[in-house]
């Protein structure tokens, strides 16, 4: 019997049964024709300002809270309530050599020319022109041949070139009573790039710096820090802080100039030709600018993800701004480079062999991060993070990620008349849930292939798929130095099968071995490696072994040539344990593309068909 309405439904119809049931208990109601009378409309007013309210409550509390808020502006204001304030969007940067050739010069050529920043370039990314600048002076001097090669105050021949156009706005502090946040609309700017200038007054021409009061080590009277965050409607506040809790604060009448890039975010990644928009002026002379492209433009991003920010937001406050536990280093290399996009790290202790007094970081980068931008990440993470934030005597060792590539081969019984889809496009639909379950669960660190849940996913995709199952084979990407003898040595996350005399647990893609095509196969019941031809007759008796615990070595491999001019083989390997596949450390799971398969029987669920 209801004796109340329930009033947090959210559904309108239980709503407006729920008011229906409550009056129908009156006396002056009972046996009344609700949905043939006008009352009904009523009842409809009434369900619907319910309904609203029970959503409006619902959205509300959901909002109110990280783990289940949706709009951005939400999911922000949380995060910085952890003091976690999300990336802006980030320029693509370039690494370069500039240099100048004055053979011509008529006159004495100086000792050393000063390039200024703000030197602007242009490239090109399919199709659409973008500005690239230098942030800071290069300064060259002459090689003894009347050549310059701009370089940098550590000595370094090479320069950086960030995508973006130079905007400047200019705030003047408001009198105390006033709130002072000054808004900069500019959703596009690169926070990175951020120049806060205070100026005594409007005529003024000497000014001091303030920095980011996220690169804070200590605040005192005389430091002189800024808060940048991301406002509701997408654009920046910048706040100096109240009673000099950030030190020293400017002033009423002082004014503010903030000089920053706007950017186009991931767009110009990949530009690999640049040309200055200006020739060099040398003593009333113009010189053109030579630039030798030594690194493409990599590392533009756009703003953070909701997503994204829902995952590091804790764990960037539970670092506090330090760098003592494993996770610290985690989540303080994820928030503060977006060229990376996944991290692992683990102290020495952990490590095999134990090395103590080590922190091991592994970075997964961008697709579109070159060697030379990933080496320049790590040098600015030891620098500029671990430096000033980690703990004494703690050095980082930093291990690349080795990804192991599963091939999928599935197996499932397939009534035709259950379902409109032919056999082959299920088989298709099922390879794309395949390809879709790594995308949204695997390929980064950490995170384990367990074939059971794959597997309901396959099951719930069509109700003619009466069953499955799958085939899982590991392998990795073996590079092979061709015409020389080089042995070779390999580790899979798991376990490998022990060996047999029926199946093969190792085995590679072919190459050419002394003019013949050939491959590597475990000799059966043996955990001794062998060179076969493609009719499975051994050319080469041992070329190695392999163990249980997952490594593979190759002893003295003289390869001619890889098939299909490639510069690598596949090393395949069975597990011992198909059904979860654990990578630990600096291990990253992948589907090996090419071999994900599905293959389909016909069970019309009274007589079977093999197709």
């Amino acid at each position: 019997m209801v004796t109340n309405i329930q009033s947090t439904e959210l559904d309108f119809n239980s709503i407006k049964q729920s008011l229906k049931t409550f009056l129908a208990q009156k006396e002056e109601f009972k046996d009344y024709d609700f949905e043939g009378s006008g009352l009904s409309n009523i009842l409809d007013v009434l369900a619907y300002n319910t309904h609203f309210n029970a959503l409006t409550a619902n959205m509300a509390i959901n909002e109110s809270f990280l783990e289940t808020a949706q709009l951005r502006s939400s999911v922000i204001t949380n995060a910085q309530s952890l003091g976690y304030f999300p990336r802006s969007y980030t320029s693509s940067s370039a690494t370069v050599q500039l240099s100048l050739d004055l053979t011509t010069f008529s006159g004495t050529p100086p000792i050393s020319i000063t390039l200024p920043a703000g030197t602007l370039f242009t490239s090109v990314v399919e199709n659409v022109s973008y500005t690239f600048q230098t942030l800071q002076a290069y300064t060259a001097e002459n090689d003894g041949f009347d050549l310059y090669i701009f370089g940098d105050d550590d000595g370094n021949l090479e320069s950086k070139l960030y995508e973006g156009v130079r905007k400047t706005q200019t705030f003047f502090v408001p009198r105390p009573e006033e709130k002072r946040i000054y808004v900069i609309g500019d959703e596009a700017l690169d926070k990175n790039t951020i120049e806060v200038s205070v100026y005594d007054n409007s005529s003024s021409t000497n000014s001091v710096t303030y920095s980011n009061i996220t690169e804070a080590i200590r605040i005192d009277s005389n430091t002189r820090f800024y808060l940048l965050r991301e406002a509701a409607n997408g654009f920046y506040e910048l706040q100096f802080g109240v009673d000099n809790s950030f030190g020293q604060e400017p002033v009423t009448g002082n004014k503010i100039e903030v000089s920053y890039l706007t950017t186009n975010g991931e767009a110009p990644n990949g530009a690999l030709s640049f040309s200055a928009q200006n020739s060099v002026t040398v003593g009333a002379q113009s010189f053109p600018l030579a630039v030798g492209v030594l690194s493409v433009a990599t590392g533009g991003s756009e703003k953070e993800s909701i997503e994204s920010i829902r995952t590091l937001a804790p764990l960037n406050f539970a670092s506090q701004r330090r760098m003592v536990t494993k996770e610290d280093y985690r989540a303080l290399i994820l928030a503060n480079y977006s060229s990376v996009r996944d991290a692992n790290t683990w102290g020495g202790e952990e490590n095999d062999p134990v090395d103590y007094g080590k922190i091991y970081i592994s970075l997964k980068f961008e697709d579109d991060i070159d060697n030379d931008s990933k080496e320049t990440v790590k040098s600015d993470i030891t620098k500029n993070l671990i430096a000033p934030l980690g703990t004494m005597s703690i050095d980082p060792v930093y291990v690349d990620p080795t990804t192991t590539y599963l091939g999928i081969t599935t197996l499932f019984d397939y009534n035709p008349n259950l379902s409109s889809l032919t056999p082959r496009a299920s088989a298709t639909a099922i390879e794309n849930e395949v390809v879709n379950y790594f995308d949204e669960n695997l390929e980064i660190f950490g995170n384990s292939f367990r074939r059971s849940a794959l597997l309901s996913r396959i099951d719930d995709l069509n109700e003619a798929i009466l069953s499955s199952s799958m085939i899982v084979e590991l392998n990795q990407r073996l590079e092979l130095d061709l015409n020389v003898s080089k042995s070779y040595s390999l580790t899979f996350p798991v376990e490998i099968a022990t060996p047999d005399d029926v199946n093969y647990r190792i085995n590679t893609s072919r190459f050419i071995f002394d003019s013949k095509t050939c491959r590597i196969k475990n000799k059966l019941n043996s955990y001794t490696l062998q060179i076969v031809n493609e009719a499975d007759e051994v050319i080469e008796r041992n070329i190695g072994t392999y163990d249980n615990n997952g490594t593979i070595n190759i002893i003295d491999l003289n390869a001619s040539s890889i098939l299909n001019s490639l510069d690598y083989i596949k090393v395949f390997a069975t597990p011992a344990n198909q059904a979860t596949i654990r990578p630990g450390k600096n291990y990253i799971l992948e589907l090996d593309t090419d071999n994900n398969n599905a293959i389909f029987n016909i069970d019309y669920q009274k007589n079977r068909k093999i197709l």
